[in-house]
């Protein structure tokens, strides 16, 4: 299980001193890369301003051919559409996973959103098999959280 405490307290601490939203995201998305050996991919989507596509704006890993998903498609995408995280543990089980690396194996896709709004998506994938866990989600979502209040702010 992974303890995000301090990365909540470090994005909380940047706020504090005036950083945007931008240097909180790429941070977080480094930060939660380096928590677990499990997280072979993390990367941060920002929703567009229509509410139709995903835009990857941040990520540790491999290279990804998907830099735009579209709000339904695929397992980051259908988290926005369906309006809740995702924990897949076999990707290779559901038919609408976009393949992005033949070795990753489970993905979890947790939303940045504050009430009905939603931001974007923190996604992790792992070639583990069932690597996530749901006390991993929650420690996600803390994270998210933080981003999604910066994101908020900015936005009024």
């Amino acid at each position: 299980m992974i303890d995000t405490t301090e990365l909540v307290k470090e994005l909380q601490e940047m706020r504090d001193e005036g950083y945007l939203s931008d240097a909180l995201f790429r941070y977080a998305i480094r930060r939660v890369k380096e928590m677990d050996d499990r997280f072979d991919w993390v990367g941060g989507f920002l929703l567009d301003d229509e509410g139709k596509e995903l835009w990857l704006h941040n990520y540790v890993g491999p290279r990804t051919e998907h830099a735009k998903i579209p709000v339904g498609d695929g397992v980051t995408g259908r988290a926005v559409s369906e309006k809740t995280n995702q924990n897949v543990p076999d990707v290779s089980q559901i038919d609408y996973y976009i393949l992005d690396s033949p070795d990753m194996s489970a993905e979890m896709v947790v939303l940045i959103r504050a009430g009905d709004d939603i931001f974007g998506t923190i996604d992790i994938d792992s070639m583990e098999p069932g690597a996530f866990t749901p006390e991993d989600e929650v420690a996600i979502v803390q994270v998210a959280d933080k981003l999604a209040e910066q994101l908020m702010a900015e936005k009024r």
